[in-house]
């Protein structure tokens, strides 16, 4: 069973709209997943601004896979590398630690993740 970041089961970050590396809605990962889509954040356009500036634009839809576009307030799994790098450059979005998976600990910092934990 996939634990979060509190050692607790792993819940789910969103199903609408649909998220994660199996696209089921949780923050769960494996040896294919290179990005590791493993923290659960909440969406802010400060966030999307910053993705789309580092070449990874979540906010525009792509209908042809199925991707309608983020918008602030939504929750997405999002890669530990790219969470770490928003957070080294200030950018760095809310996360839920329920839904945020305990593989990030090995690249992340819980006491940092804490910091930035929505309630």
């Amino acid at each position: 069973m996939d634990q979060n970041v509190l050692g607790e089961p792993l819940e789910i970050c969103s199903c609408d709209p649909n998220t994660g590396w199996y696209r089921d809605g949780k923050c769960r990962t494996d040896g294919n997943d290179l990005g590791q889509h493993t923290v659960c954040c909440v969406i802010s356009e400060q966030f999307l601004t910053y993705s789309k500036a580092q070449g990874n634009d979540l906010s525009t839809p792509m209908p042809q896979y199925g991707f309608s576009g983020l918008k602030p307030g939504d929750h997405w799994c999002v890669c530990a590398s790219r969470w770490k790098q928003a957070y080294d450059d200030g950018m760095a979005p809310n996360i839920r630690l329920e839904a945020t998976n305990i593989e990030v600990l090995a690249a992340l910092d819980l006491q940092i993740l804490k910091q930035y934990s929505h309630a």
